[in-house]
């Protein structure tokens, strides 16, 4: 394993000596807007500020320290390492914000924070309140999450609740991140643009109370505490690092359906349950499902075949991309078409030095896939990419271009009412103004 500082002095040389030909600015901005009418102007900046991060001000940062903090609760989705974080704001800033109003009279959007000191996006206190601006002219204004009350608990053995069980999504989603690395190990095997083993490094170098595993009883009685207190959560997600070996005497499947069977059996159906994990045989997920598992996520990344063996080597290698989409397509068979929802990562088409070098061809090679699954009644959802820049990728890239997130965006929405397909379950209320999910605005676009 190579230390995490490898990838940051990468990442300070190429400060030095690159420029970001795809800089937000309001000039793109508005050419995207004119690219595609059709789309809600909320959802492409709530993608724009995704790709490049936003930075806050002291005054902000001050302001942000009364809500909910941002949690780190399994990749950093930070565009510059903590080290370079001088104003603390992995501490200090919140884990997202709703922008609205403003001069485009913006409605409610839910947006992930991704903290980078160098974005021109800036959120400041103007007049009382946070607002978002870009170039110095404002965006909208900026709500921030309550700081709910459980976060200020403690586990008895002394951990704090919000380190085992965290919520995000305004509250919508618990996130259970029971492994916090992966046994996918080095640029030979790591997936390239996945920063989960450097993160858990870097939160550990830094002091914070972040351990490899949470046991059962952990999460139990961290539920416990929020079934009690917490009146917003809907799901769960229960995750972490992929198993290629064994972890504690245990494959995979039998590690993470631990949990499941524990939570469901003290928590029957009291969220809706999903489960990511690797694209596993059918054999292994048929007792997920009986324990009481709603949706299940086998995140394919990325479509195009020759990106996925080079961005995804380990998963190549163990898996196979041809054997990953017939394990997705066969998981369907046990929870339902609409409960399996692989995640892919728009952005990384373009990432350099392997990516495609026009926007139309990654577009279309991601309407391909989408096109794949969709017709067989599988909705995929997708994460912005954040070039994480102790990543391999994020070392050595910027982001990808808004337009193409744009056109993602359009060609998602396109083929899912296509196919006449149902809105994604587990993620809350979709269309733009009010959807929770804030990593991407897959739910943003779709009409309602």
């Amino acid at each position: 394993m190579k230390p995490f500082r490898t990838h940051l002095d990468t990442w300070k040389q190429n400060q030095e000596i690159l420029t970001d030909p795809n800089r937000p600015s309001w000039q793109e901005l508005d050419r995207v807007f004119a690219l595609y009418p059709d789309l809600p102007r909320e959802a492409i900046i709530k993608e724009d500020i995704l790709r490049s991060g936003l930075a806050f001000t002291e005054d902000a940062l001050t302001v942000s320290s009364g809500y909910k903090p941002k949690a780190y609760f399994i990749f950093s989705f930070d565009l510059a390492p903590l080290s370079e974080l001088k104003n603390e704001e992995d501490l200090r800033s919140p884990e997202e914000f709703r922008l609205l109003g403003g001069p485009m009279n913006l409605r409610r959007t839910t947006i992930s924070v991704r903290n980078n000191p160098k974005s021109p996006y800036v959120a400041d206190i103007f007049e009382g309140k946070m607002w978002l601006f870009l170039e110095g002219q404002p965006v909208g204004e900026c709500e921030l999450p309550q700081h709910p009350t459980y976060y200020d608990k403690s586990l008895s053995n002394g951990k704090p609740v919000h380190e085992v069980a965290p919520t995000i999504e305004w509250g919508y989603l618990i996130y259970l991140t029971v492994y916090r690395q992966c046994q996918y190990w080095g640029k030979e095997e790591e997936c390239l643009f996945c920063d989960i083993n450097e993160n858990y490094r870097q939160q550990k170098h830094s002091g914070r109370p972040y351990k490899v595993t949470k046991t059962i009883e952990e999460v139990l009685e961290a539920l416990e505490i929020i079934a009690r207190e917490e009146s917003s959560a809907r799901a769960y997600t229960l995750t972490g690092g992929s198993v290629t070996s064994t972890l504690q005497g245990m494959d995979e499947a039998q590690y993470y359906l631990q949990y499941a069977r524990a939570i469901e059996e003290r928590f029957s159906r009291r969220w809706i349950g999903k489960v990511v994990m690797q694209a596993l045989p059918k054999p292994d997920l048929i007792p997920f499902q009986q324990a009481g598992i709603q949706i299940y996520h086998p995140n394919y990344e990325i479509w195009d075949k020759r990106l996925f063996g080079i961005l995804c080597p380990g998963k190549e290698r163990y898996v196979g991309r041809e054997e990953w989409h017939k394990r997705i397509l066969d998981s369907a068979e046990i929870f339902g078409q609409s409960h399996v929802i692989p995640n892919f990562v728009a952005g990384i088409e373009m990432a350099k030095p392997y990516g495609f070098t026009a926007v139309a061809d990654a577009i279309a090679s991601t309407a391909e896939g989408l096109d794949f699954f969709m017709s067989r009644g599988v909705s995929p959802r997708y994460t912005v990419w954040c070039p994480e820049p102790l990543t391999y990728l994020g070392a050595q890239n910027f982001g990808a271009p808004l337009e193409l997130h744009a056109g993602i965006m359009k060609a998602w929405r396109d083929t899912h009412a296509r196919y006449k397909l149902p809105v994604p379950p587990g993620y809350g209320d979709p269309g733009v103004g009010n959807t929770v999910f804030s990593v991407s605005a897959f739910m943003d676009v779709i009409k309602v």
